[in-house]
């Protein structure tokens, strides 16, 4: 990420704040800060915030130890630091806000990232400050993504398959869901995904397939059971999201049947996707082929989420949705059929949204595929 790239990003939301009314942001460590910053911290017992002014300089309140992250900088920045003595972390507080200007007005906050710590420094720093969401500026900026975002999503995504393809042979009878999600890590990592994976892959056999999060056990392989495993890789802070269901042998019709009507949809959804459409029109069109088929009660989540520096962000593809698509969205497209106590398909790719219709990042078969184990 390039300081122009930053220096870009900070004029937008500078120009959003404007616009909406709003004094500032205040960003805690997480997705949005890095987006705005290129630079990443973690969330710890000692309080980090980013003040982001919609007129002057953005401030940094960080502790000392984080210093040297901000040695290298080519962009305007005011970094306040405190101690490990916590009596003067109020008064950092105070300085940092009376040099962003906010004494009062209207402060943007990040609702289901911002905690209680940092919150409480706030208020006490500026009481008549109106603290409210600037959630919709944030989401509407970091939604459309550029070129080389996207390049990292492909790679990201072109990882996570040569994972998977890597790991299917260890797939037989008698492994159990941990053995595989543990291999499939180690895969990922070797094909050269960054640590820091979205989330730990879901490697779901027979029954517990028709939990759509389910979290891998010590369930055994055995033969007639649907594999499914959802898995991703992150490259730059940048993530992939797949998932593919395969068949230990052979499967009952049903299941079979269940898997072609998924695959479908997938196709229907994806192919329901281009410029000036609504995110709720893409949920409808892969749903509807589920419910034709006689299966809609047995779709129990929304059609897909966005996609880039979080796992799941905006846009949400569900059928309550109305945001209208715009080239560079990414977001993935997921639909699934859960019998319960029975197994559960879903088939998932990464898109991202054309002129004319979407690209996918992700190109391994969709197609059932039965995994035949050979002594």
């Amino acid at each position: 990420m390039t300081n122009s790239t930053i220096k870009d990003r900070q004029q937008q939301l500078k120009e959003s704040l404007i616009a909406n009314g709003f004094k500032a942001a205040a960003l805690n460590p997480g997705p949005d800060l890095t987006y705005f910053t290129g630079l990443d911290f973690h969330l710890m017992e000692r309080p980090i915030i980013g003040i982001f002014p919609a007129e002057g300089t953005p401030v940094l309140i960080l502790p000392e130890l984080e210093q040297q992250k901000l040695s290298e900088l080519d962009y305007n920045i005011r970094a306040f630091f405190y101690t490990e003595d916590q009596s003067g972390w109020q008064t950092v507080m105070n300085n940092a806000l009376t040099e962003a200007g906010l004494k009062s007005g209207k402060l943007g906050v990040i609702p289901h990232r911002l905690r209680l710590l940092e919150l409480k420094y706030l208020e006490e720093a500026s009481p008549a400050l109106d603290i409210v969401s600037a959630q919709p500026i944030i989401s509407s900026l970091r939604m459309v993504k550029g070129d080389h975002e996207i390049e990292l999503m492909q790679e990201a995504s072109r990882i996570a398959e040569c994972a998977l393809t890597a790991t299917l042979s260890a797939i037989k009878p008698g492994v159990t869901e941990k053995e595989i999600a543990s291999k499939l890590v180690g895969r990922l990592l070797h094909h050269g995904s960054d640590p820091d994976l979205p989330f730990f892959p879901i490697v779901a056999f027979g029954p517990n397939s028709a939990n759509p999060h389910a979290v891998p056990t010590t369930r055994e392989l055995t033969s007639g059971d649907l594999v499914l495993i959802d898995w991703g890789a992150n490259i730059e802070g940048y993530y992939s999201d797949i998932t593919r269901t395969f068949a230990m042998g052979d499967i009952h019709p049903e299941l079979e049947q269940i898997a072609e009507f998924v695959r479908k949809a997938n196709a229907a959804g994806r192919s329901a996707v281009k410029a000036g459409v609504t995110a709720s029109s893409v949920d409808q069109a892969a749903r509807k082929v589920i419910e034709e088929a006689g299966y809609g009660e047995f779709f129990i989540h929304r059609t897909g989420h966005g996609l880039g520096r979080e796992a799941h962000e905006e846009p949400y593809i569900s059928q309550y949705n109305k945001t209208i698509l715009k080239p560079g969205m990414t977001f993935t497209i997921e639909p699934g059929i859960y019998l319960p106590s029975r197994g559960g398909v879903r088939i998932e790719d990464d898109v991202v949204v054309t002129e004319d219709g979407c690209k996918s990042l992700t190109h391994q078969p969709r197609e059932l595929i039965q995994l035949i184990f050979e002594e």
